[in-house]
């Protein structure tokens, strides 16, 4: 019999969310109470913001159904081990539409996972290699979770950062927000030693360490931590007018480019044209564009247009055909 409350009020909110009706006698047994305790304890979940449905009869039912907020979960081990895996591996490789918010919620599922299970959730992601699209570079989650929980909680950031040359320095920051591009995870944080604000690449950094130091977030000099990182990308690297017509409808190519590229725009004989500023290489830009799967013809910019004409050349003698 589970006399302490709190204790059966957790065990009674796992059993009730296995998807299924569960009698209020089979519930007396499992928790070793009465049948009026059960229904005591089923009120108290409900003022918790549990919305526990129940049903009449002979011995009556009671299911957890869904409600106008989310709340809390509780998990056994299995649980935790599958959905620490699942967020490390999304985490771990800039997944379009992976975002801040899963990499928040895996900091919080791994602040209080047992060392136990830790380890397990290490070898198995140890043990599995995701298939992830893209290019970006490999992250450690590690990195990702001591970063979010710093942006969570308004602690100073310590890590040391590579610069694209390979220059290595330490920085110490209070870190605003994590973007993803799709491609990679940005930081976008205040650089206390540069006294100004920086986005650092995430695959860049190594080491990093709360340092439990409090601060007050500073006003971004943009609106948003996204458009920040948009700006500033784009001052440090050369970018190209893109303007590309592909013979396919709009839908066809917006679902088989990256969302950051831009929307192509319809035009009336069924065909689209994309229009965009993008700092990619001309080289990713020609073989993303041929990943589309359809005729397109580029009218911008003029190092785009060779390359394309110079990789369908190549492509073509490769396959044997004679090329120019």
């Amino acid at each position: 019999m589970t006399t302490d409350t709190p204790a059966r009020l957790l065990q009674l909110l796992s059993l009730l969310q296995t998807p299924r009706e569960w009698p209020g006698g089979e519930l007396s047994e499992r928790l070793g109470v009465s049948r009026r305790t059960v229904r005591r304890d089923i009120d108290r979940l409900r003022e918790l913001g549990y919305p526990v449905q129940a049903t009449k009869g002979a011995d009556g039912g009671y299911r957890l159904v869904a409600g106008k907020a989310m709340p809390p979960l509780v998990l056994d081990d299995e649980e935790a081990v599958a959905i620490a895996v699942g967020l490390r591996a999304g985490a771990g490789h800039a997944v379009e539409g992976v975002d801040e918010a899963s990499v928040r919620a895996l900091a919080k599922l791994e602040q209080v996972l047992p060392a136990r299970l830790r380890h397990r959730v290490s070898t198995l992601q140890a043990a599995t290699t995701p298939l992830t699209s893209g290019d970006g570079a490999s992250i450690a989650p590690e990195t990702l979770t001591v970063m979010a929980s710093s942006v969570a909680g308004r602690e100073r950031l310590r890590f040391a950062y590579r610069s694209g040359d390979g220059t290595p320095s330490r920085r110490l920051t209070e870190p605003y927000r994590l973007v993803s591009t799709g491609r990679r995870w940005y930081l976008v944080a205040y650089d206390l030693g540069r006294e100004d604000w920086r986005t650092f690449r995430v695959d860049r950094v190594s080491e990093p360490v709360a340092t439990g130091a409090r601060f007050a977030p500073r006003p971004l000099p943009t609106g948003s931590a996204a458009e920040y990182l948009r700006q500033s990308v784009y001052r440090r690297q050369e970018t190209y007018a893109v303007d590309v017509a592909f013979a396919a409808p709009a839908a066809f190519v917006t679902a088989r480019l990256p969302g950051w590229l831009g929307v192509p725009e319809p035009v009336d004989d069924g065909s689209c044209r994309l229009r965009a500023t993008s700092g990619d290489s001309v080289e990713w830009l020609a073989v993303r564009i041929a990943m589309v799967g359809c005729e397109f013809t580029v009218h911008e910019p003029t190092e785009l247009a060779r390359y394309v004409s110079e990789l369908g050349a190549r492509l073509s003698r490769a396959a044997g055909g004679t090329g120019d």
